[in-house]
């Protein structure tokens, strides 16, 4: 309980602990820094149900933190399908299914368009209100990580050598200051860490209007045939998506409003419930909790002023397409985490740290777009419902076969978004060597693994179910894949400027490694390439540690 006047110290401050927050706490704790979380929350307060899918990227991150296992473990019962189903309501006629393994059968099924991808963490469906204890608890058992429930930081200042947090306890109304070296605003949409750097969102305000109902209908699965993750109605009174939630009982309907209906107050919810279900006034159910919410795309104008940052929602915000809402938060603090951990621990120069909105935002910016253009063909395509799709007979069915196939055809980007996963890249970082190549282009279904600096280093196994990435130490890790080259000069470069550096060697002929050497980052991108080492390795170090970037903050 915090006392009015009491100062705290530590060497980074984290607003908010949701996914991101707790993500990134853990990253750094996992690289020896001391964090404080300061959430309003109370402890074990269940999230809104909001957040569905953990992508492979993201699920690649929790293997290296120890989570993906007890993640895994967790949400919708081992054997439920994961797949995603269209038909006329939750309980009619099927149109179409995207296969998607259950989390029991997810390392060893071959049925589904995403389980060819290369990656030691295929992605798994859970609901935030699973997913975010797990993280919870598992960032509680680190001693490096502080978290302060029921607290909310209201302003933040800073100099040349600290910010300081205002904070105030929801519970007893005392005050009090915490002191960081760093600060990281993951404090969602409304960021008060956003405001206080004075960044702004700019891009679409308003793309779908959705109203979110999260109901306990125990009658409903035994009602809707083969079970699915995601079960989305397509016919024309009511489009919406429905979310099985708990496997069993509990289920999450988003209804999408139809262009003319301008306010949510309008819409009936009840009768759009039972529209998107196909179920009468007869049938009983229960809301647990409602929200409205507007889909945006939106990206602030800078993730950073100086000592403080922001990621996750308090960055940018767009349609949950592709699942990338939270997953790119993550990805922020991925990126984040290694970064400031290098200045932490000495071996980066502060300048390291402008690569963080030079990476991160050009990204953000493209995966936004990706997001928006997949809604607004969604959009189109629950507009376009033909008014014969529920019509008996022949020329119903094949109405039906088309509608459905034509649904299986766009939505299987997104929901098997190899591209959105594996595919992006950074081309603009000042950490990495470029050598003139252009990264494969991507979509959000597809890429074309690649070795370019930027990209991420393509996976292979080691052996022994070991992957690659688990062997990626926590700065940077050369890949050999001709042991006779001599590196040495390379490791005294390294070594001299306290830069961690791990040496793993690859067979040659690995997939798509076109080079003899390739020099990774710890979040899987790749830094550097070559046949030979550079004839001055002492500046490929001095840019890696970012020790030639001009003091631009």
């Amino acid at each position: 309980m915090a006392t009015s006047g009491m100062h705290l110290e530590t060497r980074v401050l984290i607003v908010g602990g949701g996914p991101v927050g707790l993500t990134l706490a853990m990253d750094l704790a996992s690289r020896g820094i001391e964090v404080t979380v300061a959430e309003q929350r109370a402890a074990g307060e269940p999230p809104s149900v909001k957040c569905n899918h953990v992508s492979a990227r993201s699920m690649e991150l929790y293997r290296r933190l120890g989570l993906a296992k007890k993640l895994r473990d967790t949400g919708l019962p081992p054997d439920f399908p994961n797949d995603c189903a269209w038909r006329i309501n939750s309980v009619g006629q099927e149109l179409s299914r995207i296969k998607i393994p259950s989390r029991r059968d997810r390392y060893t099924s071959k049925i589904g368009p995403d389980t060819h991808w290369p990656t030691p963490e295929p992605p798994h469906r859970i609901n935030q209100i699973y997913m975010e204890p797990v993280l919870f608890a598992h960032a509680r058992a680190m001693p490096q990580i502080t978290l302060l429930n029921r607290i909310e930081v209201t302003s933040l200042s800073q100099d040349a050598n600290r910010a300081q947090a205002e904070a105030r306890d929801l519970d007893t109304g005392a005050t009090f200051t915490i002191s960081a070296q760093y600060v990281v605003g993951c404090d969602g949409a409304r960021s008060l860490v956003r405001h206080a750097i004075g960044a702004t969102l700019t891009g679409t305000p308003v793309i779908q209007r959705v109203q979110s109902s999260y109901i306990r209908a125990p009658g409903l699965l035994a009602r809707m045939g083969e079970p699915a993750w995601m079960t989305l109605s397509l016919n024309t009174r009511r489009c919406g998506t429905v979310v099985a939630i708990d496997g069993r009982e509990t289920w999450l309907i988003h209804n999408h409003l139809n262009r003319e209906e301008e306010t949510f107050e309008t819409v009936d919810r009840d009768a759009s419930i039972r529209n998107i279900l196909g179920v009468g006034p007869d049938f009983s159910y229960e809301i647990l909790s409602k929200e409205d919410w507007v889909g945006r795309r939106l990206v602030a104008d800078r993730f950073r002023q100086a000592r403080i940052f922001i990621s996750g929602d308090a960055a940018h915000l767009w349609m949950p397409y592709a699942g990338y809402g939270m997953n790119a938060g993550i990805a922020d603090a991925a990126n984040l985490a290694w970064l400031l951990s290098g200045v932490l621990n000495g071996w980066a120069a502060p300048a390291i740290l402008d690569a963080y909105e030079a990476e991160r935002q050009p990204i953000t910016e493209q995966v936004s777009r990706f997001a928006m253009d997949m809604a607004l063909k969604v959009l189109a395509q629950r507009r376009g419902v033909p008014r014969d799709i529920e019509q008996p007979g022949p020329e119903g069915d094949a109405v039906r076969r088309r509608v459905g196939q034509e649904a299986y055809d766009l939505n299987v980007q997104q929901y098997c978004c190899g591209g959105l996963n594996f595919g992006y890249f950074y081309d603009r970082s000042p950490i990495i060597a470029y050598d003139g190549a252009e990264p494969p282009a991507y979509t959000m279904a597809d890429f074309t693994p690649s070795t370019v600096p930027g990209c991420r280093v393509p996976h292979v196994w080691l052996g022994e179910g070991r992957s690659l990435y688990d062997a990626l130490g926590p700065g940077y890790t050369l890949l050999r894949c001709d042991a006779a080259i001599d590196v040495a000069p390379l490791q005294a470069a390294a070594r001299e400027a306290g830069l961690p550096l791990s040496l793993v060697d690859v067979p040659a002929g690995t997939g798509a490694y076109d080079r003899k050497l390739i020099l990774v980052r710890t979040d899987q991108h790749v830094a550097w390439r070559g046949d030979r080492l550079p004839d001055d390795t002492s500046r490929l170090v001095e840019q890696l540690r970012g020790g030639h970037i001009g003091a631009r903050h």
